[in-house]
Order: C-alpha cells, then sequence, then structure tokens
C-alpha cells in the first residue's frame, strides 16, 4: 500500500510539475497584435507612438533631418500596419502625388500573380500565348522560350541596350532566355498578357483587383514608352502593408502565399538578389542595372537580411521587413546623383533608421 501511495503521489507531482510548466510558458508568450489595415474608404489611419515600439525618440529627428537635407519628399514608417512616422517636406504634402518610378514595376507582378491565382494566365507559360506570335524580332524558336516569368525576373535575354521602346523592332536577341540577367523595360510587356489573358484593360483589371482592393489612390502615366505609376505617399505605403501581410488585406487574401513567395525570392540563377520585380537583401551576390557585372555581398548591408524592396529612379522606396514587422516608404527627387534604383543613399540612410528602430 505504501508503494501505492508513493506511486500515486509521485503521478500526482507530475501533473501538477507539467501545469506549472505550462502556465509558465502561457505567460511568457504574450498575445500577438493583429496587423492593423485601414479603412478602404476613410483617411483614417490609426498610429503608435516611438515610446510604445521602445524606439530611440532622440535618433527621430537627425533621421528626418538627413531626409530633407536628401532632397525626399515623404516619408513613412508602419509597424505592424500602424504610422509610427509619416513626415513630409521640401514642399510636399500627404494629399500630393509623386512618381513610384520603377518602384511600380512590382505593381505589375502583384496583379499578374492576381491573374494567375484567378486561372487566367500562367507565368511558366511562353508569353506569345498571350501576345501573339511576333511580339518580338526574334526567330520563333527562340521568341517562343521567353516566358511571362522571364520578363518578371528579367531574363528574356532580349537587348537592353537599345533604349525603352517595347515594340517589336525594338526587341532584339542577344542571349538565350533565362541565360543572361539585365534589367530592361520589357517587363512592361507584363500587362499585355494580364489585358490579354482576362479580356479586360489594364488599368480596369489592375484598379477592380489590386488598387480599389486595399484603398490605393493614383493612376497610371504613359511616357515615352514607359507606363509609371503616380500617387501619394499613403498609397504607396498601403500596398507596401498588402506584401507584408502576405498579401492579405483584413481578411480577404487578395494574392496568394505561393505567389508571393515566388516574387520574393530569388527567381533565377544569375542575380540572386532578384525575385518578381523586387529586389532582395541577405544574399551573397546581386547585380545592378545597366551592368553584367556580379558584385559580392548584400545588397544593403545595414538592412536587415530579409528585408525585400521596390526601387525606383531616384529613389523611390519601398522596404519591406517581416523580422522588423515594418513597411518604410521613401519618395522624392534623387538623394544624391541620378540613380536607376540602388544607390548608396540605401545604405546610409538604414544606417539612420537602424539608430532609431534599435
Amino acid at each position: 500500500m505504501k508503494y501505492l501511495r508513493h506511486i500515486n503521489l509521485v503521478f500526482v507531482l507530475l501533473i501538477l510539475n507539467c501545469s506549472s510548466e505550462n502556465n509558465l510558458i502561457i505567460e511568457e508568450n504574450p498575445t500577438v497584435e493583429p496587423i492593423y489595415f485601414p479603412s478602404l474608404s476613410s483617411d483614417v489611419w490609426e498610429t503608435k507612438s516611438i515610446s510604445d515600439s521602445n524606439w530611440n525618440a532622440n535618433e527621430l529627428q537627425p533621421l528626418l533631418d538627413y531626409l530633407e537635407e536628401k532632397n525626399s519628399k515623404s516619408f513613412i514608417i508602419l509597424h505592424d500596419g500602424k504610422l509610427v512616422v509619416e513626415h513630409y517636406m521640401n514642399d510636399h504634402s500627404s494629399t500630393k502625388s509623386w512618381y513610384w518610378a520603377s518602384a511600380g514595376k512590382t505593381l505589375t507582378a502583384a496583379t499578374a500573380g492576381i491573374a494567375q491565382d484567378q486561372s487566367f494566365l500562367d507565368i511558366n507559360t511562353k508569353a506569345s500565348d498571350y501576345l501573339g506570335i511576333g511580339w518580338t524580332s526574334l526567330t520563333l524558336e527562340k521568341e517562343n522560350l521567353i516566358s511571362t516569368k522571364n520578363l518578371l525576373s528579367m531574363s528574356s535575354g532580349l537587348d537592353d541596350s537599345l533604349g525603352d521602346n517595347v515594340t517589336p523592332e525594338n526587341l532584339q536577341y542577344i542571349a538565350d532566355a533565362n541565360s543572361r540577367w539585365a534589367y530592361h523595360n520589357v517587363y512592361v510587356k507584363t500587362q499585355d498578357v494580364v489585358a490579354a489573358a482576362t479580356g479586360q484593360n489594364w488599368d480596369t483589371y489592375f484598379s477592380e483587383n489590386l488598387k480599389d482592393k486595399i484603398g490605393m489612390s493614383g493612376q497610371w502615366i504613359s511616357l515615352n514608352n514607359l507606363s509609371v505609376y503616380w500617387s501619394n505617399t499613403r498609397s504607396m505605403a498601403r500596398f507596401g502593408l498588402l506584401m507584408y501581410a502576405n498579401g492579405t488585406w483584413g481578411e480577404t487574401q487578395i494574392i496568394s502565399e505561393a505567389f508571393l513567395n515566388e516574387a520574393i525570392n530569388t527567381s533565377q540563377n544569375i542575380n540572386e538578389a532578384y525575385g518578381y520585380l523586387w529586389w532582395l537583401n541577405g544574399k551573397s551576390s546581386y547585380h545592378l542595372p545597366q551592368s553584367q557585372l556580379e558584385f559580392n555581398g548584400k545588397l544593403v548591408p545595414n538592412a536587415p537580411d530579409d528585408m525585400y524592396a521596390a526601387l525606383g529612379k531616384n529613389d523611390q522606396k519601398i522596404y519591406i521587413v517581416p523580422s522588423k514587422k515594418l513597411v518604410i516608404v521613401r519618395m522624392g527627387n534623387a538623394a544624391d546623383s541620378e540613380n536607376f534604383a540602388l544607390s548608396s543613399f540605401d545604405n546610409e540612410l538604414w544606417a539612420k533608421i537602424n539608430a532609431l528602430i534599435e
């Protein structure tokens, strides 16, 4: 009987110990706050203070002074969707529009992903299935090697030295698709692919399936063969928030996680730091626009490894950092000298951001 009582006592103690440990685990894991999404029909956007974010408030003004010095027009930091920093400078305001430049390429990638999710197209099939034969000046054999995925990953093999014109006579062979990475305006043919596949005007499909779904403002403006998106800064932040939230807006899945997982990871085996029109940090090497050189190291050494970014001419930026729960937007003129996407400004800016958030 003593032996049985001893066993029962041990059993009770084990149960109490497990219960205590379980309670401890629960106490050590506070409830995770849900991502905040602003209303689709209101300008109200919930804010969060620097102190509530546990950031270094003394570093905010040096950051803003630096941004103003560097020809910025606007700057926003979201933390889990809430506005922590929103600042306008150099005669800009919350209601004024500015161009996204090549940062807007990511809108094209997202819309193509939505069209694929809706079974209108498959980015892995040849682009001529949607654009028709003869959309380039290549032989049929070489043209058929180019898929919509090649357009999204800048691996079409078309000659990038001939300018931004995307008429057939200007789209000439330089290498087989998938064998060469080059930053090229031919990506814009993805918009024609979406229009042909859906049977809708590009702007209509984009607006109904992306822009309106997340409450963005803005418009596409075509100039000198370039399709450029213009909007206010909060609209840029809304798109960044959609990406940070893995393609959801509230309870609605706008873009599938499967497509986004491809879009924000290395898309080909030449430029590790490029997805589907997104730039990727934390890789071992990268290529830059208008160059066939490979550079060793991370794209932006001062930025977190998991950061991915929409980068546009003259330092238009959307930085997304899942590990830090951040979406960061910068609009303005070139910080130093004119550039196509990445510049030394990115690394300098991240040093200032780190001083604030760490």
